[in-house]
């Protein structure tokens, strides 16, 4: 089975690689063209679920750390 990763970056985005299939509200799957994908974290992204890099302008901040 292919390894799929998730992980959030630091002050941004979760950042996604490996076979996705990424749905909406309805249950209609995204055409992801793009390995890895960031999806948005900060709720401001003007391209949800997509990071548009909001985060930068609005001063989001966060680090996760495993426990």
């Amino acid at each position: 089975m292919p390894e799929i990763q998730i992980r959030p970056l630091k002050d941004g985005p979760n950042e996604v690689k490996g076979p996705i299939q990424l749905l909406d509200s309805k249950g209609v799957a995204f055409k992801l063209t793009e390995d890895p994908i960031y999806l948005c974290r900060c709720g401001q992204s003007a391209n949800k679920p997509f990071c548009d890099g909001s985060h930068k302008r609005v001063g989001f901040k966060s680090e996760v750390s495993a426990r």
